[in-house]
């Protein structure tokens, strides 16, 4: 068994469906399935239940998977070390918001757990970045949110959360269970500043140009509700002060957490990175 096999391998349990495992490898479909299907041939059993709902584990490819994950986690570690004894290895990892979310928690400790010797060096970064840096070479992957313009990087889906709208608590739309963005026409929005990525300033405008006050971090975003009493987005799950209430948004697409790195980037630190905040974002 090859490890890139086994790579193949766990994309596809972990996602249960060849299309989706097949995005996530950089690779089209046919050449996994011929992968899955031999490794099967090695095995001499059957890893995946085939069925016009789709696919499951085996008892056999649920055994395969812990030891799959393992061996792959083991090679990482071996790379790693490797790479440590030649020189200081080291990983810059560029965070964008709020850094007591329960993921980068959970990934933190991973990390720590998997990869002891490592330099992990962060930089949280302001809104006005939603790559964190990593064009500019300041960090070597990033745990930010989509959408955003993503000529030329690698962009890895962590999770999605569903977003609000933050309101004075005294509004009179706080009090509702849900609103659509129509209701929020007349209402000035906050902005980024000129320059920002297109992409990134239209989602959290919730799709069309708007008017307000200019902001470059999360405490200013909740500072211009308070004073200004500007709407401001943000995903559903996030303490906010007590002045201050958010409305889920019907009709507003959900923001998703992803990990990015630069396309071609080889890095082994970035691949069992992205690795381990997968798992721990599914958490």
């Amino acid at each position: 068994m090859e490890l890139r096999t086994l790579r193949y391998f766990v994309a596809v349990a972990e996602e249960l469906h060849f299309g989706r495992a097949a995005i996530r490898l950089h690779m089209s479909q046919p050449p996994l399935s011929r992968a899955i299907k031999q490794l099967e041939a090695e095995v001499g059993a059957l890893l995946f239940a085939r069925s016009s709902s789709g696919i499951t584990l085996t008892a056999v490819g649920s055994v395969l998977l812990d030891e799959a994950r393992a061996l792959l986690e083991h090679a990482d570690r071996v790379r790693v070390r490797v790479g440590a004894a030649a020189g200081a290895a080291t990983i810059t990892i560029g965070i964008l918001g709020d850094g007591t979310d329960p993921g980068v928690s959970r990934l933190a400790a991973a990390y720590r757990r998997t990869h002891p010797g490592i330099d992990i060096r962060v930089r949280d970064t302001d809104l006005t970045d939603p790559t964190c840096g990593l064009r500019a070479g300041l960090v070597d992957v990033a745990l930010t949110r989509a959408p955003f313009d993503g000529t030329a990087l690698t962009v890895r889906a962590l999770r999605t959360d569903p977003v609000g709208v933050v309101l004075r608590a005294d509004d009179p739309l706080a009090r509702r269970d849900g609103l659509r963005l129509a209701e929020l026409s007349d209402r000035r929005w906050f902005q980024f500043p000129p320059g920002t990525d297109a992409v990134w300033q239209s989602y959290w405008n919730g799709g069309r140009p708007r008017e307000g006050p200019v902001v470059r971090a999360v405490q200013e975003c909740l500072q211009a509700v308070l004073w200004n009493g500007t709407v401001g987005l943000a995903p559903l799950g996030h303490d906010l002060p007590a002045e201050l209430a958010v409305v889920p948004l019907i009709d507003m697409p959900p923001s998703r957490v992803v990990a990015v790195w630069n396309e071609g980037d080889t890095n082994p630190l970035i691949r069992s990175f992205v690795e381990t905040a997968t798992t721990a974002y599914r958490r």
